[in-house]
């Protein structure tokens, strides 16, 4: 019958032949490699665990994708911070780009967190469960004093709807997609941009790859030295060959 597949009995199916789907689905289909984990993930259960079958452990994963960071320019972070109305809503952006945090380090600070006299912000139990310190601008602790007047925080500086519990990281990335929105933003961004754009800003206003590491509180410099690839730092220092000719 045309059109009509015989499947194959799992114990039949050779180790060249899963290789050989892995392949289809990295190169043909052009799947991620998030994507390539789960299927090859799927197969080791199901022929390592279901069907006793070793090889599957062979397969060699691929290696993770090497993606670069979407930034917003600091003409973009400051339309959108500007079109944010709500005080709490502003200081939480304007903490995440200001001291380049991460989303789970800006729902989690406390009011002790925040040095006003040092400008500093204590960062406690941060990914790899490593304290660190990072700066507190001017700005932002402006527009922090006007929000504490306001709204009188307890022991976190941003509370959720219940005030034993601090705000949430999806209301947080809720509070930037609305506003990247009302600003006009198309880019592909999340508010871990703004942490991206921290780092770029920072690197172009010539500050040194070191301590933006320490600001960012990065293990490996190696980490840290992607935000080289993103800069226009020495790369809006290059004219391009179209502009020479048509120069006036």
């Amino acid at each position: 019958m045309k059109g009509f597949k015989v499947k194959k009995d799992p114990y039949e199916v050779s180790n060249e032949a899963i290789r050989g789907y892995l392949y289809h689905l990295a190169n043909d289909k052009e799947l991620s490699t998030s994507t390539l984990n789960t299927a090859i993930n799927a197969l080791k259960f199901y022929y390592g665990e279901v069907l006793k079958r070793r090889f599957v452990y062979e397969i060699k994963r691929p290696k993770k994708d090497k993606k670069l960071p979407v930034v917003l320019s600091q003409a973009e972070v400051s339309r959108m911070i500007s079109s944010v109305s709500n005080i709490k809503h502003r200081a939480i952006l304007m903490l995440v780009y200001s001291a380049g945090l991460r989303v789970s380090e800006v729902v989690t600070v406390k009011l002790e967190d925040i040095d006003t006299e040092r400008k500093l912000i204590h960062i406690k139990g941060a990914k790899g469960r490593k304290d660190r310190y990072t700066m507190l601008s001017d700005v932002a602790m402006e527009t922090l004093r006007e929000y504490q007047e306001k709204y009188k925080p307890g022991n976190w500086l941003f509370m959720g709807i219940k005030p034993e519990k601090h705000i949430s990281t999806r209301t947080v990335q809720a509070i930037f997609e609305q506003a990247c929105e009302k600003t006009g933003i198309k880019k592909r961004v999340s508010v871990h941009s703004l942490r991206h754009s921290f780092a770029t800003h920072l690197l172009e206003s010539g500050v040194d790859l070191r301590y933006i590491q320490e600001l960012l509180g990065h293990k490996s410099s190696k980490t840290t030295e992607i935000y080289t690839h993103v800069s226009n730092k020495d790369i809006g220092k290059i004219k391009s060959p179209l502009d020479s000719l048509f120069e006036k």
